[in-house]
């Protein structure tokens, strides 16, 4: 059964009526989250050594054997297939053909919407299929509002806007940086826009956003770093191609408001979320190297590598690091001119 965001709280409260719950989509980190609360609903926690097991892709083979294994300590089990494809149709295929009360969650970011594995599940009335993707704007904001209220912590609305533009799509990345906000505010209070700039506005870690200003500015060892350093922690390849783009989108309005007679400073200021102050010398710099043409083309090239991710089977790893290459020459070029 296709599961819409009307219905989603249905699956996650009560995972347990449901024989295989199929996770996609591009966000990776949802994913990860929503697999995590489906295992401890049915467990009661993601390790228990006896009730749960978690397949990789070089263990994918032990589908069968795990999902009709049974229980040794009693309880339901559950069996968590990481980076799941079409390769799996004939393993789930049998499994739901044998009367087995384990659940099997399928992690499966990319799978396309022309899957076999995806249109077996959204027609069974036992199986759900959940698609995970990035949020943004309001939707976003709601969330981050949700987790701080978990901890009793409220956030001001300029600081929520800000945190919003800060923190990008993945879901991974934002609760962990919301946990620590959390943690920083304390039970029952308030964050300020001083308090969240202070708290993660030069945060350690090389974010996606840091690549993207890199990139524009031409300087190739910095956006290669970031890069490296997010496929690394589990950044999805689309959600990096998907900050590129609004970033690249926010350079084009400044640039379109300019070409409109409008100042610089003033087509700036107009962005919503603004460009935080320690990255105001970067944006500009990128605002001199890239003419309106020419950032028209570049988004053009990014929603051509979204697309190329997409591709079943893509080496979209390789795509996003030779795009964030090719990028960061022209401007690299630009500068030089």
């Amino acid at each position: 059964m296709k599961i819409d965001a009307r219905s989603l709280p249905r699956v996650t409260r009560d995972p347990g009526a449901w024989r295989v719950i199929l996770l996609h989509g591009d966000d990776t980190g949802l994913i990860r989250e929503r697999a995590q609360d489906a295992v401890r609903q049915i467990a009661g926690t993601t390790d228990d050594p006896f009730r749960v097991s978690v397949l990789d892709k070089e263990t994918h083979d032990r589908l069968e054997e795990e999902a009709t294994a049974l229980s040794l300590m009693g309880g339901r089990r559950v069996v968590r297939v990481r980076d799941a494809s079409d390769t799996l149709l004939k393993a789930v295929t049998n499994v739901l053909e044998q009367p087995t009360d384990t659940l099997v969650v399928l992690e499966a970011p990319g799978l396309p919407s022309r899957s076999k594995l995806r249109a077996l599940l959204e027609k069974r009335q036992d199986c759900a299929s959940v698609g995970c993707y990035p949020e943004e704007g309001r939707t976003l904001e709601a969330t981050i509002t949700q987790m701080l209220a978990s901890h009793t912590v409220r956030i001001e609305p300029d600081a929520l806007h800000w945190l919003t533009g800060r923190l990008g799509a993945d879901r991974g990345a934002a609760r962990s940086e919301v946990e620590k906000l959390a943690l920083y505010a304390g039970d029952t209070g308030t964050l300020t826009l001083d308090d969240v700039h202070a708290c993660i506005g030069d945060a350690g870690s090389v974010s996606i956003e840091d690549a993207a200003f890199a990139a524009t500015e031409g300087r190739r060892a910095e956006a290669d770093l970031a890069i490296e350093r997010a496929l690394a922690e589990g950044t999805s390849p689309i959600t990096i191609a998907r900050a590129f783009l609004s970033h690249l989108h926010r350079l084009r309005r400044v640039r379109a408001a300019m070409a409109d007679g409008e100042s610089r400073g003033d087509a700036i200021k107009g962005l919503k979320p603004p460009v935080f102050f320690k990255r105001t010398a970067s944006f500009n710099r990128a605002i001199e190297l890239w003419s309106l043409p020419a950032l028209t083309e570049a988004l053009k090239d990014t929603q051509a590598l979204e697309l190329a991710c997409k591709q079943t089977g893509a080496p979209d790893q390789l795509l996003c690091k030779r795009y964030v290459a090719t990028l960061t020459a022209k401007s690299a070029r630009a500068a030089r001119r």
